[in-house]
């Protein structure tokens, strides 16, 4: 995104709205959807899917990241997640990582306080660099 890019919140939350009356959600009843904006300007959305083995389920935010790397991958700039009537929703713990992978601590996440950067919501991320610094201090065969 350049500093000319600027967030439309509202499409993302419409979006997201959208999304989330396609979830599956049979079992919580309480469907999710996600939007997030590229760094290049597309809109990628995902919504969740439930499974009768509860911990199979997919949150939105997956969704939209498989939409992400499905439309040609890039970095996320900014997201939300919203149920179907618009009430935006926090992602929860493991959600916050797959973001931080797929957009780093300066995504923005629109939460029920405003936008905010993710590296307020999920404070010192393990990420990619993480691994390739222990890589580096780790050459193969030593």
């Amino acid at each position: 995104m350049t500093n000319s890019q600027t967030i439309d919140w509202q499409v993302l939350l419409d979006r997201a709205r959208e999304a989330a009356a396609c979830a599956y959600a049979p079992y919580s009843e309480f469907p999710v959807g996600a939007a997030g904006l590229t760094a290049d300007g597309r809109i990628v959305s995902g919504c969740n899917v439930e499974n009768a083995s509860y911990g199979l389920g997919l949150c939105a935010e997956c969704g939209m990241v498989s939409d992400l790397h499905r439309t040609g991958g890039g970095r996320l700039v900014a997201m939300v997640a919203a149920n179907p009537e618009g009430e935006k929703l926090v992602p929860c713990g493991r959600c916050r990582q797959l973001l931080h992978e797929a957009g780093g601590g300066d995504l923005m996440v629109d939460t029920t306080r405003g936008p905010r950067p993710l590296r307020e919501l999920l404070a010192d991320a393990f990420g990619p660099d993480d691994l390739l610094a222990r890589q580096a201090d780790h050459p193969e065969g030593s």
